[in-house]
């Protein structure tokens, strides 16, 4: 069963999924009114519920503050699939960095109220 902060994360995923847009963990997150956690880890288990109970969520949607992924990750795969583009990430070696995201990142202008 999903937490409460799983189903909050669910409804951004499925907002940006309608937008066809992107957002980063910390704007995911506070959408769904918590926080990341450090680097991201509580939001990370929240997606990781999202893409078991709720697999046609996408779940990718969902990126790392700083844009940057492990080149290999489903992550970076699902990413270039849905049609982002990605690069090699400046001085890391076997990662990728998300391309073009003034057009891409979505921030909504206030939590959702529950």
């Amino acid at each position: 069963m999903a937490s409460v902060r799983a189903e909050g994360v669910a409804e951004a995923l499925f907002e940006l999924k309608r937008l066809d847009k992107l957002a980063t963990f910390t704007q995911v997150a506070t959408r769904a009114g918590f926080k990341p956690g450090a680097g991201g880890r509580t939001l990370m288990t929240c997606l990781a519920a999202v893409q078991r109970d709720w697999p046609h969520l996408h779940w990718w949607r969902a990126i790392p503050d700083d844009a940057i992924l492990a080149k290999e990750s489903d992550h970076a795969k699902q990413l270039v699939s849905g049609g982002y583009e990605i690069t090699p990430a400046d001085g890391k070696k076997d990662m990728v960095k998300v391309v073009t995201l003034e057009d891409s990142l979505y921030t909504w202008e206030a939590p959702i109220v529950a």
